[in-house]
């Protein structure tokens, strides 16, 4: 039994395109223990969605290991994968292009259950999904609702109820709030939060936005162009960031105060391209700390204790 209920290794996921081999997700590790969260972020195309679906087996690796309670779920074929996929679940970013328009909330809700054979009688069926609806915060009377015949918050709602309907363990948490109003995301946070609580459910939840992942994650990863850059507990990160990247996204979180300011960190110069990346810091373009070994050899992951890691040269001589 491992001691990590999840622990990811040297996770690799790469598209051939015409230009060359992309490289979404590039040897990324990390580990997650029962009933935690840990939050994936970064900007757009670094990886951290496609990172989801490998996690959730939408998408098939390139290379690496992915253990769930020490067992490679990269293996798992048939029967075994589909017992595997009711312990595994996903919550989509967009409510409305992940429901089918032709299924009412109770179709979304019992489908996969009926995929699953969970359920023999349609009474214990209904039972089911009403259990459901009610516990994700759904009235009983949009019981025959379409999706667009819902707001964001209600579809994302029952996005969230198909999602447990299998009784899961594993959650990914694919941007869940970013399309929605700011009063519907703190919503949906508390929501999610309260469940993990009631039901002990473990989270990879997915955001670019750190004030939001602040709140709801143990741990914080942070990914860049398809590494993962830099991990710590929350708290931690906020605290003492030692990547620039980090720091960077860290000074961009909006303030709600007229005489506390933080000094904004600018980001200059080119995004390194995904495609055929040379062995160096993809950062380092746009770093202004780089150094002519930042531009000529990629850095390792650098253990600085507590569970915080940081992938680049010259972390000991960054400012706090």
């Amino acid at each position: 039994m491992s001691e990590h209920y999840v622990e990811v290794k040297n996770l690799k996921k790469y598209f051939q395109t015409p230009g060359g081999m992309l490289h979404a997700v590039d040897g990324v590790d990390f580990t997650i223990d029962k009933g935690k969260t840990i939050g994936v972020v970064g900007e757009s195309g670094c990886g951290k969605s496609t990172m989801g679906r490998l996690v959730t087996r939408l998408t098939d690796a390139t290379d690496g290991e992915i253990l769930f309670n020490g067992e490679n779920i990269l293996r798992l074929k048939g029967k075994a994968l589909k017992e595997h996929r009711k312990r595994v679940q996903i919550i989509f970013q967009d409510p409305f292009s992940s429901l089918n328009p032709r299924k009412t909330v109770y179709n979304t809700i019992t489908e996969p259950l009926l995929i699953h054979n969970m359920y023999s009688s349609k009474k214990e069926l209904e039972r089911r999904a009403y259990e459901l609806m009610e516990v994700v915060g759904l009235a009983e009377r949009l019981v025959n609702a379409y999706p667009h015949e819902l707001d964001g918050g209600r579809r994302q709602r029952v996005g969230i109820a198909r999602a447990l309907a299998l009784e899961p363990e594993f959650i990914v948490c694919d941007e869940p709030v970013s399309a929605l109003d700011v009063s519907i995301q703190a919503q949906i946070l508390n929501l999610l939060k309260r469940l993990q609580q009631q039901f002990g459910y473990t989270y990879m939840f997915i955001t670019h936005d750190l004030s939001v992942v602040r709140h709801i994650s143990t741990d914080i990863l942070v990914m860049y162009l398809g590494q993962a850059v830099e991990k710590a507990p929350a708290k931690e990160l906020f605290a003492n960031p030692r990547h620039p990247y980090t720091q960077a996204l860290l000074s961009a979180i909006p303030v709600p105060s007229l005489e506390k300011k933080t000094k904004r960190i600018l980001l200059r110069g080119e995004i390194t391209s995904p495609i055929n990346p040379k062995d160096a810091c993809r950062f380092a373009d746009r770093c202004n700390y780089a150094t002519e070994q930042c531009h000529n050899h990629n850095p390792v992951m650098n253990d600085l204790g507590g569970g915080h890691t940081v992938r680049c040269w010259n972390y000991d001589s960054l400012s706090e």
